[in-house]
């Protein structure tokens, strides 16, 4: 049998497949929501999930996400979606505890065995973060996509959203940024194999021991950088915390050549995208590669916790003991009279 290559005839993959979120945002405004006084996070805030509370001692977490492939073998795209889906809730300080499988697969123009090694792959990430595979959904369909829904616990008390910042605080970013644009570097064969390597690693490392790392230093307030890039969840949490994020740009941690890829016009599309999501919000005075870099949609990206000064030291230390070796400072929380609740790219 020959190779499987997923990504034939992709014109994108990962999180950068997602909708505009301007055009998500007029979409969902006119759709009600029923209220419950039991619902500790909605749709107000833009988080990672939503949350449920059952009881003073336990709250549900209840997400799922899902896109189309990032890479050719099956095996590492399941792995791939499944850690992307189970990082918003670790982004919420929670642990993932029931998942299902959610795909589409063409199985008249693809050996079935491509999906066995998908849901494998899915399974390898679901059995590591500690949850259980509860069943699942296939349809037939002309392209393949694949994810998870996954529900979470959280004690009501530790719970971690995108709001709450407070000026003073400092910004840590666990993983590397440049992961949309190695990708679109593979696509033109330019991305180097070492890079490439280092970015499907990137993608399938579980955000679970920065979670656990996280949630000991007492952070409150966190997201995972996904498919609006850096500056749009960083203005996520800025208009939930009514802050504003400064970010030294010169601090980013990004995997090796992204920057010399964007000098070569790999640039992802989705990465415009997220720059007219923020609009006016966002203030540039760093170089255009920077910008772009703090534009890029990531899949499986990292943690942006903000993080109290006295415990910024020991949280790196536990990170990078944890294997998350380029997590790093990348920014702080300001006051709205800086920049209004908006991001500054310095």
């Amino acid at each position: 049998m020959h190779p499987i290559k997923l990504m034939e005839d992709r014109p994108y993959g990962g999180c950068s497949a997602k909708i505009d979120p301007l055009a998500l945002g007029k979409l969902l405004s006119g759709i009600a929501v029923t209220s419950d006084p039991n619902v500790m996070v909605g749709l107000s805030t833009c988080d990672d999930a939503g949350v449920y509370r059952l009881n003073d001692e336990t709250a549900l977490i209840v997400t799922t996400d899902f896109f189309p492939p990032v890479v050719d073998d099956p095996f590492t795209f399941g792995r791939i979606a499944a850690t992307n889906a189970l990082s918003d809730v670790y982004a919420m300080g929670g642990k993932p505890l029931l998942s299902l499988n959610l795909t589409h697969y063409p199985s008249k123009r693809l050996p079935l065995e491509g999906l066995r090694e998908i849901l494998r792959g899915g399974q390898e990430a679901v059995e590591e973060s500690g949850a259980i595979t509860m069943g699942g959904h296939t349809i037939e369909d002309e392209t393949t996509q694949y994810g998870l829904a996954v529900v979470g616990t959280v004690h009501p008390k530790k719970l971690i959203t995108n709001a709450g910042a407070c000026p003073g605080q400092k910004l840590i970013l666990t993983k590397p940024l440049g992961i949309g644009v190695q990708l679109a570097g593979k696509r033109l064969d330019l991305t180097p194999k070492d890079s490439y390597q280092l970015t499907v690693e990137t993608m399938c490392r579980l955000n679970r021991y920065a979670a656990e790392i996280m949630t000991e230093a007492g952070v409150r307030t966190a997201t995972d950088v996904t498919g609006f890039g850096l500056i749009g969840h960083a203005w996520e949490m800025a208009r939930a915390s009514a802050v504003g994020v400064e970010i030294e740009t010169s601090s980013l941690p990004c995997i090796d050549g992204s920057l010399e890829l964007l000098d070569d016009g790999c640039i992802p599309g989705a990465a415009f995208r997220n720059i007219r999501y923020v609009g006016d919000a966002l203030q540039v005075r760093c170089s255009t590669n920077q910008l772009y870099l703090s534009a890029d949609p990531q899949t499986s990206g990292g943690l942006l916790m903000a993080v109290d000064s006295e415990h910024v030291d020991s949280t790196l230390q536990q990170l990078h003991a944890a294997g998350e070796t380029s997590a790093t400072v990348i920014g702080s929380i300001v006051p709205t009279s800086a920049h209004g609740a908006g991001v500054c790219l310095l």
